[in-house]
């Protein structure tokens, strides 16, 4: 992985961090991630006109991860009903590096050093200790399986989509229409399990339902690209610092307690990371 895939990723990781502040800051966590993937969706349609339609191959492909992102979201948003940004923001990204470290190998045909290998286990040492500080603070029990079912969401979307946009003409066609077909997914789903009233939101909601829209979209069209040009594995290990972006934004925008467990750990990821450079 060169220097400017490196910063791209982790310039990634912090927008990913932002959008999901911005989500966790409103009152409706639901209705926000409903406002986000629509005007996602938005995005993606003015996106894809300048794009030729994906060729037959690539549908599969695109198929599948618009379910894992319509079951990414939906998790996430349940899971931010129970708990702080940064309690559940670290289970939900934390494990997905690991599924995607232990399928790579049979799925995928990126080869990884072993300095790299190193840093991603390591990565998810951090990754425990901090969602294992969620635990001891005694905070909704229930927020721990709706984190986790996010964190296999980000698994399936991150492997799906390393191979996908690979298959793809270019990435940025291949993320417009991933992005279509989750709005196409979710937005039936969510008015389903919540009702119509997850749509009735006030003009500052779908102001910060637009602004997180925007982020996310650049943070993963980002990400994308970088899992065209590096190994997958290690593209969304690095993405998980965003991590550390999550505990400060908790911490100095939503007046969140960062305590000795979060501090460790955010100092066992950035070992993480750093050891993946070697």
């Amino acid at each position: 992985m060169t220097a400017g895939v490196f910063m791209a990723v982790m310039g990634a990781a912090f927008l990913h961090a932002a959008w999901n502040g911005l989500i966790k800051s409103g009152a409706s966590k639901v209705s926000g991630i409903a406002i986000l993937t629509v005007v996602q969706g938005a995005i993606a349609v003015v996106i894809a006109q300048a794009h030729p339609l994906p060729t037959p191959q690539v549908w599969p492909w695109l198929l599948a991860s618009g379910a894992f992102h319509a079951g990414y979201k939906l998790f996430l948003a349940f899971a931010y009903e129970q708990g702080d940004l940064s309690r559940v923001y670290p289970i939900a990204r934390g494990a997905a590096p690991m599924v995607v470290l232990l399928v790579s190998p049979l799925l995928l045909s990126d080869i990884m050093t072993t300095a790299e290998v190193a840093g991603v286990l390591l990565l998810g040492c951090g990754i425990a200790a901090m969602a294992a500080g969620s635990l001891r603070a005694r905070e909704a029990r229930r927020l721990v399986p709706y984190a986790l079912g996010s964190a296999l969401m980000t698994a399936g979307y991150t492997i799906v989509d390393g191979s996908g946009a690979r298959v793809a003409l270019t990435a940025t066609q291949y993320v417009a229409w991933l992005f279509i077909l989750d709005v196409v997914i979710f937005s039936p789903v969510i008015t389903v399990l919540r009702g119509s009233d997850v749509w009735r939101a006030s003009p500052r909601a779908w102001g910060i339902g637009a602004i997180a829209a925007a982020l996310s979209y650049g943070a993963y069209a980002i990400a994308v690209w970088a899992m065209t040009v590096a190994p997958i594995a290690l593209v969304g290990a690095l993405r998980e610092t965003s991590i550390l972006f999550a505990v400060l934004i908790g911490w100095i925008v939503l007046g969140e307690t960062v305590d000795r467990w979060k501090a460790v750990a955010a100092v066992v990821i950035v070992a993480g990371v750093a050891l993946t450079r070697l």
